[in-house]
């Protein structure tokens, strides 16, 4: 996203029918260099493949988590307040000794909850 400073990784959401029928959907990605990497069906049956460019999140049709990530792209498209609030909160978590990345990944929790929220009340008209 052009003025967002991050990673060279590209998050993909893809919806599947039934998430943990695996053998319908995680062979062809593997056959495009993804691992699978987790399972957590307790969290709206989400698997996510990787490889070293792009990350694939895996959820039903009808979950509310692709609507949350999306109207999160959608505002920081079109918003540059708040890019520049996200691109901060990163550039002062990113400056930090951090042991493992999921410690950096949930210290931005609180951001990316605030500006989905705005992001998803944009979207509904709220």
């Amino acid at each position: 996203m052009p003025g967002l400073a991050a990673k060279p990784i590209i998050d993909i959401v893809l919806a599947v029918a039934d998430p943990a029928d695996e053998p319908a959907y995680v062979p062809a990605l593997e056959g495009e260099g993804f691992v699978l990497r987790v399972r957590e069906p307790h969290w709206y049956e989400h698997r996510l493949l990787k490889k070293p460019n792009a990350n694939v999140h895996v959820f039903t049709p009808v979950c509310p988590e692709i609507e949350r990530m999306l109207a999160f792209r959608n505002l920081l498209r079109r918003d540059d307040t708040e890019r520049e609030l996200y691109l901060h909160a990163k550039r002062d978590l990113a400056a930090r000794t951090w042991k493992y990345v999921q410690n950096y990944a949930d210290a931005k929790t609180a951001v990316v909850e605030e500006i989905t929220a705005r992001a998803l009340a944009a979207e509904r008209g709220s």
